[in-house]
């Protein structure tokens, strides 16, 4: 991810989205229709078959207060030095009380601070405590499952339970509430459920936790889950995780672009450090200005890879960091290509290997696969100049202890031959229209690509439907191109939609602590994800008007055949497809349109722009079709034998 900071403005107002139907006699249609012939007896490519996949960092509050589904921030107390973030003191009428940020007692090396509870006056009737107010508030659902849980000690026994409660900030109305065993003076993790009633669904709610009596208490890692995706504990947010699902990805390049490097050596994502108890987990800072609790470490990234059934990338910290830190090739960074081969055994060694040992006391027994490694982050930007170098290091160490695995590489080399490069591209509209033929005359001699970032950066916080038509205008030509493509993933994926929590610009899916929405650029994806064939096969387009493209692939399996079509501009445009071989009379047709290129989705406004299936009952070998006005559109034909 380039290290840009953007001015961000208001999302456009919505227009009605116009739902796919005959094209209106007002529209204007070019006079004279293209023609695209297709010759299904010529294959030009094979499709790569990880094509599309999922590119991911904690930049917007993707994993803290996004798709990692914990509802408390600042658990661990360590989001600052000079105060307790995120949290404030209770003190019910007569109650009274005072908290400070304890720098030098907690539960564990790792997490030394804590969060000092002093209550002079409390009792059962006017508790005190301190409350959480999560990221930009705490979603509470009726008849729900809540799992809290945190560490706490008191100075003395009398001191008695703690009582956890969600409670709604206009009402004060107490939603759910659970009591814990009486504190002692050791450290101790305390686990509680909370249930709620037939409630109304809101964000405007907080957590506390309360003493009825004097005394103090010292808190940390203090979390609260709802129900995450697949059950999972430490786990993921569902309704984000549907989403991504239904994209259709194939792989996770994690764990991320900056967010590996950290803005010093310090601050690199520290996979070793993200193993294990979360109480073993000493946080980090993020280099998007926040500070990342690691709740999601390296095994939460490949159970996300489970969950959704893709390929894990690895990328590992290769020795640069943003602020132009840099580890010199040799002896100095000879521990940080170890960690790089412990973090590949972790993933795929057995139970008899040292790190695949314990991967598995972590609580996954079986290897992950993995085929692809990539070496550090966009280095070009290093001004040292040395990752020639500290490629080479890193590329004979896992060329030798693990010869199988494709090895990726962030800028040009000449030392060594990567089996791929990562290439990233931001830009505007125009510049991807321009450029959808960007791959047609690369070198096929060379490593393949990897697309590891890009996107049309259009509208914030997420992209309107002009970002989406020049998306899918590009991905015609990473189509076309995929023999020598082998991957391509949009960025960045996620970004909370409230104030100040993103840093992007434009990104693909936006949330609240509550819903999310999938912008037209998520619906680009998700249709040109789910219709992709196996081959890339022959295929002419004469005559169409300006800002028209195509891609067209067959999976000759299955016999179906996949015409993607994106019309950028605001004529409707004939096309007389030309096939040749039959096909069955009746074909399914999936639209994304809007009536403007400025129409978008929004948290209010979420489906706005949506894909329609319908079916089209005059497909032949030769038919005509009428591509409405700024639309992305897939046909799918079932080739008859």
């Amino acid at each position: 991810m380039f290290r840009s900071r953007w001015i961000f403005v208001a999302v456009p107002v919505l227009l009605l989205f116009l739902h796919l139907g005959a094209v209106a006699q007002s529209v204007a249609v070019q006079p004279t229709p293209a023609i695209l012939s297709v010759q299904l007896e010529k294959t030009l490519a094979t499709v790569s078959p990880t094509l599309y996949g999922l590119m991911t960092e904690e930049i917007n509050y993707s994993y803290d207060g996004g798709l990692y589904a914990e509802l408390v921030r600042n658990r661990a107390i360590k989001d600052a030095d000079w105060m307790p973030g995120g949290w404030t003191l209770v003190q019910n009428r007569s109650a009274a009380a005072s908290m400070e940020l304890e720098r030098e007692t907690g539960p564990s090396a790792d997490l030394e601070r804590s969060l000092r509870l002093k209550v002079m006056k409390a009792s059962a009737e006017d508790p005190a405590g301190v409350q959480n107010d999560g990221f930009w508030g705490i979603p509470v659902r009726g008849t729900t499952t809540y799992k809290a849980s945190f560490y706490a000690k008191a100075d003395h026994a009398a001191v008695g339970p703690i009582t956890v409660s969600l409670v709604n900030d206009d009402t004060g109305e107490v939603l759910a509430a659970a009591t814990s065993e009486p504190l002692t003076s050791e450290w101790k993790q305390y686990s509680l459920e909370l249930k709620t009633g037939s409630i109304s669904t809101s964000t405007a709610n907080h957590m506390r936790l309360t003493i009825a009596r004097p005394g103090s208490v010292w808190f940390s890692l203090v979390s609260l889950f709802p129900p995450t995706y697949h059950d999972r504990a430490n786990g993921n947010r569902v309704d984000l995780m549907e989403k991504l699902a239904a994209m259709n990805p194939k792989f996770l390049r994690f764990p991320g672009g900056n967010y590996l490097e950290g803005d010093h050596i310090s601050e690199r994502f520290n996979w070793k450090k993200t193993v294990g108890p979360l109480v073993n987990r000493p946080t980090h800072h993020s280099p998007w200005g926040y500070n990342s609790s690691d709740g999601m470490g390296l095994l939460e990234f490949l159970t996300w890879c489970e969950d959704l059934k893709m390929q894990p990338v690895l990328a590992v910290y290769a020795g640069y960091s943003l602020q132009q830190e840099h580890i010199d090739p040799g002896p100095a960074l000879a521990p940080y290509v170890q960690d790089a081969l412990d973090e590949i055994e972790y993933i795929t060694g057995g139970p008899e290997t040292k790190w695949g040992a314990a991967r598995a006391q972590n609580g996954h027994p079986k290897p992950f696969p993995l085929q692809y490694v990539e070496i550090g982050n966009e280095d070009a930007f290093d001004q040292s100049h040395t990752y020639d170098a500290r490629f080479a290091q890193f590329y004979d160490a896992i060329r030798k202890h693990y010869p199988q695995l494709q090895i990726i590489g962030t800028t040009g080399v000449k030392s060594r031959t990567p089996d791929l490069i990562d290439e990233h591209y931001y830009r505007f509209q125009d510049d991807f229209y321009n450029d959808a033929h960007h791959y047609d005359n690369y070198d096929r001699k060379g490593p393949k690509i990897f697309v590891g970032e890009w996107a049309t950066m259009e509208a914030a916080p997420t992209p309107n439907f002009g970002g989406a038509l020049a998306d899918a205008a590009w991905m015609t030509g990473l189509e076309r191109n995929s023999d020598i493509v082998a991957l391509a993933s949009y960025a960045p994926l996620l970004t909370n939609v409230n104030p100040s929590g993103s840093q992007w610009r434009t990104n693909l899916i936006g949330y609240n602590a509550l819903s999310s929405y999938g912008s037209p650029s998520y619906y680009a994806q998700v249709i040109f994800g789910n219709h992709l064939g196996s081959e890339v096969v022959a295929s002419k387009l004469e005559g169409a008007g300006a800002r028209f493209y195509h891609s067209v692939t067959f999976d000759r399996e299955k016999g179906m055949l996949f015409v993607k079509l994106v019309n950028a501009s605001p004529d409707a445009q004939a096309i007389d497809l030309v096939l040749s071989r039959p096909v069955k009379k009746t074909a399914e047709l999936v639209t994304l349109r809007a009536k403007t290129k400025e129409a978008t989705n929004t948290i209010d406004s979420p489906e706005a722009i949506v894909p329609v299936t319908s079916t089209i009952d005059s497909a032949g070998s030769t038919f005509r079709h009428v591509v409405p006005p700024y639309s992305i559109q897939v046909l799918t034909l079932s080739v008859l034998e």
